[in-house]
C-alpha cells in the first residue's frame, strides 16, 4: 500500500522535509515513487509546497494520507485563483536595495556618488 508522508533531509537540528508518496512498509527516508512537495517547518511562516493535483491523484490510485501530511494540509489551505503568494517574494528579492551612498555607474568609466 502506497502513503503520502514526510521523508526527512536537512541537517541535524536544521530539518526540511520532503512530501512523498513511498511504500508504507518503507524506512523513514527510504526510496519514493514520486516527490510532490516540500516542507520548512524553522522558517517564519512556515512553507508547505505541495502539488496538490497529484495529492488529489495519488489518493484516488489508493495511496493513504498520514496524519502529519493531512493535518499540514488542512492547516495550509490551497490559495484562492488568481492569488500568486510566491510573486510578491520573488519580486522582494529580485529587486535590488542601492545605498544612497554607493557609487553609480554612469558607463563613461567613472563611478558617480549621488548627493
Amino acid at each position: 500500500m502506497l502513503t503520502i508522508r514526510l521523508r526527512r533531509v536537512g541537517t541535524r537540528n536544521r530539518p526540511c522535509y520532503r512530501v512523498v508518496v513511498i511504500e508504507a512498509r518503507s524506512p523513514r527516508d527510504g526510496r519514493f515513487v514520486e516527490s510532490l512537495g516540500y516542507y520548512h517547518p524553522r522558517v517564519e511562516p512556515e512553507v508547505l509546497h505541495v502539488d496538490r493535483e497529484r495529492v488529489r491523484y495519488w489518493t484516488s490510485k489508493g495511496a493513504r494520507l498520514s496524519d502529519t501530511v493531512r493535518t499540514l494540509l488542512a492547516r495550509h489551505p490551497t490559495p484562492p485563483p488568481g492569488t500568486a503568494v510566491s510573486d510578491s517574494a520573488v519580486e522582494a528579492v529580485a529587486t535590488p536595495v542601492v545605498a544612497a551612498d554607493a557609487p553609480t555607474d554612469t558607463g563613461d568609466g567613472e563611478p558617480q556618488v549621488s548627493t
